[in-house]
């Protein structure tokens, strides 16, 4: 059912939804990346899904899971949804066009995933307080680390402040990944609303 992937997210480099390069190389990296995180999740939320990177990817990688693409811009959001459906995915995968500060607290995803994924989202501190309202016990999030990775960018008393272990960061050809496992739920209090995780970070 994939044989469509690289037409999608050529439409999403097209409307500026992807960054420059070519398509194949960063079908590629998304793969690795879905591979690096190891076992297939129960279920998935993909941070700020922007052109399908690596949400459309994982989604496929992972037959068995069921899913959310979470990006607060509609346009983006129109593109995935008609993405989902050329791919044969829509019955097990949703769209949601939200700020995740917001969709954080909805309860119906809060607490809710065995996996986050992030590529680009932000720096590590607003991924770590966005992502982490979405994790259920012992949930993980997957963040697509800069080549070789750098455990350094996770500040050890940010994340427990968060909830989250230090990163287990992997590395593959290619590509680097920072896993970070949820220790306990996070309190009520994260994320914070809208804006405000960019604007003052747990830590810089």
């Amino acid at each position: 059912m994939d044989g469509g992937l690289p037409a999608a997210l050529a439409r999403a480099q097209h409307l500026g939804f992807l960054g420059p390069g070519p398509i194949d190389e960063q079908l590629e990296h998304a793969r690795a990346f879905a591979a690096l995180v190891g076992r297939p999740p129960r279920s998935f939320l993909d941070l700020g899904s922007g052109g399908g990177l690596p949400g459309l990817v994982v989604a496929l990688e992972w037959p068995a899971a069921t899913g959310v693409l979470l990006d607060a811009n509609r346009r983006r959001g129109a593109h995935l949804q008609t993405a989902c459906a050329e791919l044969g995915i829509a019955g097990r995968v949703e769209v949601v066009v939200s700020r995740a500060e917001d969709a954080a607290h909805d309860p119906r995803w809060r607490g809710q995933f065995s996996l986050v994924t992030a590529r680009g989202f932000g720096p590590p501190a607003v991924t770590a307080e966005c992502g982490v309202g979405f994790l259920g016990p012992g949930g993980r999030l997957a963040v697509s680390e800069p080549p070789g990775g750098d455990p350094g960018r996770w500040s050890t008393a940010g994340l427990q402040e968060l909830g989250l272990d230090p990163p287990e960061v992997l590395t593959g050809p290619g590509v680097s990944v920072a896993l970070l496992r949820l220790r306990h739920p996070p309190l009520s209090r994260w994320p914070r609303r809208a804006g405000l995780p960019a604007r003052r970070p747990v830590w810089r």
